[in-house]
């Protein structure tokens, strides 16, 4: 029998290597989870003999979901995109139900000896019905596909997706029971959900936003986190006393929370804790899988994998197709949608609790689950070709887009390209037009461009960050690119064709803030403009005006701050609410440290203290009102304030050699 430090150190070493591994592979850490929970499970190497022992901690895994899920749900975002969301949506979720249910039906009268039931086929529907919001939503990122129309389709039914699976939690453990009126039970778990929502909602919305207030005004990370944890383990709890799920509890939780200005720090705060007890919960789907069952039936497998992979396919795309949406977009929709997701092992899971489905078909199931993940990325990824192969109307349409873009683009000579036509592209567009300066715009958002087209804007549908759509703007013949949204990754793509094929042409890269600078421009950008720094120099010049300081002392103030690159405008003192960039390490800050008494720098020079220059500097050292000049002979004294400039780690040896 292993001691408990054996088991926590065999499930975080498999883990870690687990992860590393296909995150080596670029394939989503989940997959990585469940291939660990494959190999030390009890049937295969049989290092972990009992996944019972893993099972309570991982439930809460499935409660940070849910409530992380809530989070992300906000009434506005529901209603702007409601016909996706509540249509589409809808659609996708209850046709696939509803057909598992007639094909186990059809199956079962074939084959009676399965002796499957019709509420088991709702349940193991409703598992494949969804779809990986992990995998899809962050490749539709990483490939600027968002806000396309193809993109806000897919996200869409997802939403719907994650939002179903609130309901189905509630409506499964119903129908396992099997006895009675199921309509009239599963209305009752209804409306006590409804009871419940209404009154957390009404009453919680309220207590929940002063209270949140009141334990962040302690000014304790510690707090807070105890907080958030007390919070949603508390809603799961109510929901639970009402005879409901906790994972309900937990989405109100969350929904409550993203009402209140708290949301984007709360959901910063839980992800991490959320994700390691995730991270339990998939390991213990994967202890759950009996490789020789799977190796037995490997054909059933593949041909559950084939048959799940096209039934969803042709019913996402036909749906999308209904709703409007060309053919092209609705066969990438089909595609996106077309794997299970991390909800299908969360029903499969509820499922094998109450005894629905027979064991080895779960085993069967949850492997055709597991391969259709794996190969959800490499389909995503070509999808663009899988249309361009099966709709020959999608190829002409792109092709004739571009040759569109090549025949208006003919004509201009040492023209700009605008990179995106959001509200910074159009207000550039805007100024340039009225100098008379030509310019063509490539953007990805369909309704954007149909309306700006319509108004006389010299914008096109296509992505930027395509090679053939830079040469079709004309990439050879233009005075200057200009990329203006705001996705790193994305405007790095654009770069590297950018210098690829015109080297010598100027680039201008807008930046959120100066996080990405040094990134930006190692990848070629010849001017990075951080809006945060950009609006302080605007902000400061009409202080000056107002303060009486002449127009050129103001002008060149400002030019000489872009001259040096903002270097003194790229530190600041970092609070509580500020994001730290991941990169810490190169990330240079300003921190204020008073001597006290005792101090072991007090009484000695700057310059005896031997401060490693490559760590950190003092920038200044202020004793009193007085700001003194810092150089090497100048005597350090107690209460004098310190302003140190530089990484977090740096910052923190040179504070400890100060105060020792």
């Amino acid at each position: 029998m292993q001691s408990s430090l054996e088991f926590v150190l065999l499930m975080l070493g498999t883990a870690v290597i687990g992860v590393v591994v296909f995150r080596y592979l670029q394939l989503p850490s989940i997959l990585g989870y469940l291939a660990v929970g494959v190999v030390i499970g009890p049937h295969s190497t049989g290092l972990v003999s009992d996944a019972q022992s893993l099972e309570g901690l991982a439930e809460f895994g499935v409660v940070f979901l849910m409530f992380t899920v809530g989070l992300e749900f906000s009434l506005s975002q529901l209603l702007a995109m409601r016909r996706i969301v509540f249509g589409l949506g809808l659609a996708q979720v209850s046709t696939s139900i509803i057909g598992s249910i007639i094909i186990t039906l059809v199956i079962v009268f074939i084959l009676p000896q399965l002796g499957a039931s019709w509420q088991g086929a709702l349940a193991m529907g409703g598992a494949w019905a969804m779809s990986s919001t992990a995998i899809v939503s962050k490749m539709l990122a990483e490939r600027m596909e968002l806000e396309t129309d193809y993109g806000r389709r897919v996200i869409g039914i997802l939403l719907f997706q994650d939002l179903a699976v609130v309901l189905l939690l509630i409506i499964v453990p119903t129908l396992a029971k099997g006895t009675g009126d199921i309509l009239l039970i599963i209305g009752m778990a209804l409306g006590k959900t409804a009871l419940v929502l209404v009154l957390l909602l009404f009453f919680g919305k309220k207590l929940m936003s002063k209270w949140l207030g009141i334990v962040a005004g302690r000014r304790s990370q510690e707090l807070f986190m105890l907080n958030l944890l007390l919070m949603t383990l508390g809603a799961a709890w109510i929901t639970e006393q009402a005879g409901l799920s906790m994972e309900l509890g937990a989405f109100i939780a969350g929904m409550l929370i993203s009402e209140t200005r708290y949301k984007n720090e709360v959901d910063v705060d839980i992800k991490s804790f959320r994700d390691v007890l995730l991270g339990l919960f998939f390991i213990t789907i994967g202890m759950m899988l009996d490789m020789n069952v799977v190796l037995h039936y490997w054909w059933l497998v593949l041909l559950i994998i084939v048959s799940a992979f096209f039934y969803k396919f042709a019913l996402a795309a036909w749906l999308t197709r209904l709703f409007g949406a060309s053919r092209g977009v609705s066969i990438k929709t089909g595609l996106a949608l077309a794997q299970a997701g991390e909800f299908s092992f969360v029903l499969v899971n509820q499922i094998s609790g109450l005894n629905m489905v027979e064991p080895w078909i779960l085993q069967v199931t949850m492997a055709s689950m597991v391969l259709s993940m794996l190969a959800a990325p490499f389909i995503i990824l070509n999808a663009d070709k899988i249309v361009m192969r099966f709709s020959a109307n999608e190829w002409i349409q792109q092709s004739l887009e571009l040759t569109k873009i090549a025949s208006s683009s003919m004509s201009l000579q040492q023209h700009v390209i605008l990179a995106g036509f959001g509200r910074t592209g159009q207000n550039i567009a805007t100024l340039l037009e009225e100098e008379q300066i030509p310019y063509r715009a490539l953007d990805m958002d369909l309704e954007r461009v149909r309306k700006a087209e319509t108004a006389g804007a010299n914008v096109s549908y296509a992505d930027a960050t395509r090679r053939e759509s830079l040469v079709a703007a004309g990439i050879h013949r233009a005075s200057s690119l200009i990329i203006t949204f705001a996705s790193v990754n994305a405007a790095l793509r654009v770069l590297h064709y950018a210098k690829e094929l015109a080297p010598s042409l100027p680039v201008i890269v807008r930046s959120y803030d100066d996080s990405d600078f040094d990134r930006l421009k190692a990848a070629g950008a010849d001017e990075v403009v951080p809006e945060v720094i950009e609006s302080s120099l605007v902000l400061t010049s009409y202080a000056f005006m107002s303060y009486g300081v002449p127009m050129k002392r103001i002008i060149k103030r400002v030019r000489a701050a872009r001259a040096s690159r903002y270097a003194k405008l790229r530190e600041y003192f970092h609070g509580e609410t500020d994001e730290i960039p991941v990169d810490t390490d190169s990330y240079w800050r300003l921190h204020a440290l008073r001597l006290p008494e005792g101090a072991a720098a007090v009484g000695k020079t700057v310059g005896e203290m031997d401060l490693p220059s490559n760590h950190v500097e003092i920038t200044m050292v202020r004793r009193g009102k007085e700001k003194m000049t810092v150089t090497d002979d100048l005597i350090l004294r107690e209460n004098d304030v310190l302003v140190l400039r530089g990484t977090s780690e740096g910052i923190g040896i040179v504070e400890e050699l100060l105060l020792k």
